[in-house]
């Protein structure tokens, strides 16, 4: 046998059937939020019961407004939406899940709450209603998401079936330049290699780029490896992993605890693991990435122009590079520096932990905004750790309107939207057409040049705002 991926050790310890080229998976940790009443449905017409309750954990996120929080679930106008979030909490009390409805104290994104609670293992299969699930793998863990008929089996049976991925490793290597992050790293590795790239493979990150980072950075990596087409992203566990469940776990049992840590540190791809597919990335030479299209590989540095399809020979990409172009109101050879911003969104399951508002806040301290921005923290923990360290003021000084926690300005179907033909500059996962309302425009990048866009108005190179460039 080859020697083992990251992948090949996580899988082989949760088949629990082969079935042809499908094997099926015992699920550790599954995750849902309101849009999962089809599947809840299908227990209650079938007269079955949810298999084990404490592994199956609810999360009001996408439908959670992010005003008049204090007023609570009676507080939303919309009817409809009203209806799925207390729908949730009938089903995750009549299942008996823990739940983390709209009036909890730890309420946020699930992709942000799930880790910040220790809810995720090294060495876990998860899964969840949502397709960011593959954040969870920043962890350790192979993470994905899964539709309405799978969650039925994973209440039903807690296992599912899938057909193993192929590996592709991602090294990055090297040292990121002052004012680049995480999420321009993701966003050079999606325009590298498509937004189809990783189609019917599990991304592993590695390179010594990738072990400097920080577990919110991961989590930003994992988070958009679906944007480049892959069902999971995953990071080794290391000393970095272990120190950051450490202060998440009751640690009653500290001999169970070292031997739990000794087993996780196991979980790497070894040496001479063979990949499938391999890519290398020079940190050094990361970018601060702007999208101006409406895929993530329509990314450039932010020193770079819009292209021009007319280059392209392949008829197909070019009409739909001319299809972006024409939606997003772009002409071919514009200076991303040029281009104006209408609005500016902090947010998202991609980057609204504590630190990405700390990175935030540095960029905006003693400025002001230009244009209208909002914030809106992960979870309610960010918010209060981001109020017990001041940012709220530094975000209410330079103009930002700070909001409660939840999904907010990504998904726009919570009241949270970016008027059509208005351009946001949004840290947000994903910018294809209406993502963030009808007709809205979205430029993805950073939290550090989305409050670079906010006090200039337009896309900016924060490095010029922190004296690096």
């Amino acid at each position: 046998m080859k020697p083992p991926t990251l992948l090949d050790k996580i899988w082989s310890r949760h088949v629990v059937q082969t079935l042809g080229e499908e094997c099926l998976l015992y699920v550790d940790r599954n995750f849902v939020h309101e849009e999962s009443t089809q599947a809840f449905e299908a227990l209650a017409a079938e007269e079955r019961p949810l298999l084990r309750p404490a592994s199956n954990i609810a999360f009001c996120d996408h439908y959670a407004p992010t005003r008049a929080r204090e007023r609570g679930v009676e507080g939303i106008a919309d009817v409809e939406i009203r209806g799925m979030i207390v729908q949730l909490g009938v089903n995750a009390g009549r299942h008996k899940l823990r739940h983390f409805g709209i009036d909890h104290a730890q309420q946020g994104i699930m992709h942000v709450v799930g880790p910040e609670l220790g809810l995720v293992l090294p060495g876990f299969i998860v899964t969840g209603s949502d397709s960011h699930t593959c954040t969870n793998g920043a962890i350790g863990a192979f993470s994905f998401g899964i539709g309405q008929s799978e969650l039925r089996q994973v209440f039903m049976t807690q296992t599912v079936w899938r057909r193993k991925p192929k590996a592709m490793r991602i090294a990055i290597d090297g040292e990121l330049s002052t004012g680049v992050t995480a999420k321009d790293v993701i966003l050079d590795v999606i325009s590298t290699i498509g937004a189809n790239g990783g189609s019917g493979y599990a991304l592993e990150y590695a390179g010594s780029c990738t072990a400097r980072m920080s577990m919110g950075e991961r989590m930003t990596m994992c988070n958009m490896s679906v944007e480049a087409g892959s069902q999971a992203g995953m990071i080794a566990p290391d000393e970095t992993t272990i120190a950051f469940l450490e202060a998440r776990q009751p640690l009653a049992d500290r001999a169970l605890w070292a031997r739990a840590a000794c087993d996780w540190l196991t979980l790497r791809s070894d040496a001479d693991s063979a990949y499938d597919r391999q890519v290398k990335i020079d940190a050094a030479a990361v970018q601060p990435m702007v999208t101006w299209g409406t895929s993530l590989d329509d990314a450039a540095p932010v020193h770079g122009c819009v292209p021009d399809p007319g280059r392209l020979g392949d008829s197909e990409r070019r009409g739909r590079m001319e299809r972006a172009l024409s939606y997003m109101g772009l002409k071919p050879g514009t200076p991303m520096a040029d281009i104006g911003i209408d609005l500016v969104f902090i947010g998202s399951c991609s980057n609204s932990r504590i630190e990405d508002l700390r990175v935030a806040a540095q960029v905006l301290k003693g400025r002001r905004v230009r244009v209208p921005a909002v914030v809106s923290p992960g979870s309610r923990s960010v918010k209060r750790q981001a109020e017990s360290e001041g940012l709220d003021v530094i975000f209410r000084e330079a103009g930002f309107d700070w909001r409660d926690s939840g999904c907010s300005m990504c998904v726009g179907s919570n009241g949270d939207t970016v008027p059509a033909g208005k351009r946001c500059a949004s840290t947000s996962p994903r910018n294809f057409e209406g993502r963030q309302g009808p007709g809205a425009r979205t430029h993805v990048m950073s939290p550090a040049m989305a409050a670079a866009a906010a006090v200039t108005g337009k896309i900016t190179d924060v490095r010029t705002l922190l004296g690096a460039a």
